[in-house]
């Protein structure tokens, strides 16, 4: 069993962003309700073809349209944990490094890509701190949201702003702002 966030590790990201825990917990059940480790172990994955068509440069579209396509779209997410691991690892065979940049990672869902802006030097090493503990899942959104100028945005709980810069301008598609509002009033009145 990997180790699970506690209070206390909401508390500690919250004083460093200065905002309430709840706000924390919001994006956490927004992004990843289930928590940040699937059944088997693995952190929760989302393998993003477009961003993968990006950093292969196409090279897989024939042979793998699933994996590869040059705009977002849904339609080949796993409707399973296994499923969506099974599309990452296909990808991860056929070029690992973009495989891994291209998906979002653990209970915070942060992408690959954003290795370095989170502290990490390779996207291995940000690979292997996603599979270590949701501790280090917080920790790296903690850096997320400071470097991303995001903290003032979960301070004010101003959902659209913090989902524009989290999840970028097309989050009211899938209602993102008034999801993390409706987590937040949830967290907030369990406090």
């Amino acid at each position: 069993m990997k180790p699970v966030l506690a209070e206390q590790d909401f508390i500690d990201a919250a004083t460093a962003l200065d905002c309430l825990p709840a706000a924390i917990k919001a994006v956490c059940q927004v992004e990843a309700p289930g928590g940040g480790f699937n059944p088997d172990g693995t952190p929760v994955t989302l393998f993003e073809g477009h961003k993968f068509h990006r950093y292969t440069a196409g090279k897989f579209a024939v042979q793998a349209p699933d994996l590869s396509y040059p705009k977002w779209t849904r339609q080949f997410y796993g409707k399973t944990w296994q499923a969506e691991q099974a599309r990452l690892q296909r990808a991860i065979a056929l070029a690992r490094e973009a495989a891994l940049k291209s998906a979002s990672w653990g209970k915070f869902q942060i992408m690959g890509l954003n290795h370095h802006m989170v502290g990490f030097d390779t996207v291995q090493a940000f690979v292997n701190a996603m599979y270590e503990s949701e501790g280090a899942q917080l920790m790296a959104f903690v850096r997320y949201v400071q470097i991303a100028g995001l903290a003032t945005a979960l301070r004010r709980q101003d959902w659209a702003g913090f989902a524009h810069g989290y999840n970028g301008p097309a989050y009211a598609d899938n209602h993102y702002d008034s999801k993390l509002a409706t987590a937040f009033t949830t967290f907030t009145e369990l406090a």
